[in-house]
Formats: structure tokens, C-alpha cells, sequence
């Protein structure tokens, strides 16, 4: 099976809540993407709503079940306010980062070999609401075993150090870094997301390099590209990247 393109609208909101007005729509981009060969939509709604506002989600969630087999994939730090959110939306995936409220963005993955016991019974919680979950984790293949008895379903590798790399040496070394924290998370029984600065560029050897990638989640690298191909091309070639 391809690795699954999930577009990530956070960038975009963002823009459209720079100004008091309706667009970029949200939904209206969402639709666009998932014409164009998009899996599913995530969105990563932050207490302060300065992009994805909760009001969105709910939005965003009516459109992808219209879809059928697209997936609504909902990222956040465990707060309360969050696990309620998410036990009423009902997304496909939720995925469980560990973000300060004031981050600007997911920088690390949970530190779980500090103890994942907190982590356990919230992922217990979530999938006794029947959803399937997924955790933020390094590059390390130390720690998919420990992700894996916390009782999730998936783990999503924390990609920006490889995307984010200055030269080829040390995009090989995150890479492989990724790769093997990958076969670490399949061999304890965990299927593999990848997200975060993720490109056009880079996206094609870290397929290749892991070709069992359930999903990858892409946002800042897709939305900068929209702006010179549009979402529609965008997505297609995004797609196209994720086939290998």
C-alpha cells in the first residue's frame, strides 16, 4: 500500500486568522485536497486557537465523513479540554503530542522512558472511545517498545531534524536514525507515521528508505508549495512523491 498523504491545515489557518475574514476556507481547501488524491486532513487545535479553532474541527469532521474513505487525524497535547474535544468529534486518529501551549510548533517527541504511565491511561481512555492512537516520538529505536505499552495503535516519527537538516551527510544520519526507529516500531507490532518538515524534496528517500509508512502528515512544505501550484497540484504531487 502507498504511504497515505494526510494534509495538515494549521499553516493555512493561521494565514486566515490573521484577518477577521472567512478566507482562505478552511473547508473549502480541505475539499480541494482530498478531490486531488489527499487520504485525509489533520489539523492540531492549540488552547489559544491562533490557527485551527475548535469551531473547525467540528467543520472539518462533517466534510471528511461526506468523504468516505478519507481519515480526520487530530493532533494535541492530552489536556482535558483536548480529550473532550476529540471524545465528541470522533476523528479517525488521534494523535497525542507533547506540546506546551506556547510552542509554536511540535519540537520532540514524549519522553518515555521518563515513564509513560500518565500516557497509558490516557490512551486507554481513547481507545475505549473506540479511537485509534497514535504517539509523537524521536528518532530513537530505543523507544517504540516503550510507545507500544502505552497501548497505541501507531507511533508518528518526529521528522524535523531529517527535514530540517543543513547538508546530505546529516539528512543520511537522520534518516537512517528514522529508519531504524521504524523497524523498532514494526517489530513491536505498531504501524509508522512521519511528520514534520517534510518537502517535495525530502519526502521521496525517506519512502524509499521506509517504504511501510502508514502515513505522513504534511503542512508548512505543502502549504508553501500551494502558493506557487495551487492545492490541487500540490496534493498530485505530493501524492505522486508518497508512491515512491
Amino acid at each position: 500500500m502507498p504511504t497515505a498523504l494526510s494534509v495538515n491545515l494549521n499553516a493555512i489557518a493561521y494565514l486566515r486568522n490573521r484577518r477577521d475574514l472567512k478566507w482562505p476556507d478552511l473547508c473549502g481547501l480541505a475539499e480541494i485536497a482530498l478531490q486531488a488524491g489527499a487520504a485525509g486532513i489533520t489539523v492540531h487545535p492549540r488552547p489559544d486557537e491562533r490557527h485551527t479553532r475548535r469551531s473547525d474541527v467540528y467543520d472539518l469532521k462533517r466534510l471528511v465523513d461526506a468523504r468516505g474513505q478519507a481519515e480526520f487525524n487530530v493532533e494535541g497535547f492530552p489536556s482535558e479540554d483536548f480529550l473532550a474535544l476529540v471524545e465528541d468529534v470522533r476523528p479517525d486518529q488521534v494523535t497525542l503530542v507533547p506540546d506546551d501551549p506556547a510552542q509554536a510548533t511540535s519540537d520532540h517527541g514524549w519522553n518515555l522512558k521518563a515513564g509513560g504511565d500518565a500516557l497509558e491511561t490516557i490512551v486507554a481512555r481513547l481507545r475505549g472511545a473506540g479511537l485509534r492512537v497514535s504517539v509523537f516520538i524521536d528518532a530513537d529505536a530505543s523507544v517504540p517498545e516503550l510507545a507500544a505499552s502505552t497501548g497505541a495503535e501507531r507511533v508518528e516519527l518526529y521528522t524535523g531534524p531529517y527535514g530540517g537538516a543543513g547538508d546530505a551527510a546529516t539528512a543520511v544520519e537522520e534518516l537512517e536514525k528514522l529508519a531504524r526507529t521504524a523497524e523498532a516500531a514494526r517489530a513491536v507490532g505498531l504501524a509508522v507515521n512521519a511528520g514534520h518538515d517534510l518537502t517535495l524534496e525530502n519526502l521521496p528517500p525517506l519512502i524509499a528508505r521506509i517504504p511501510f509508512l502508514a502515513e505522513v502528515s504534511i503542512g508548512h512544505g505543502l502549504t508553501a508549495d500551494c502558493l506557487i501550484y495551487g492545492m490541487a497540484e500540490t496534493v498530485r504531487r505530493y501524492v505522486k512523491a508518497c508512491a515512491g
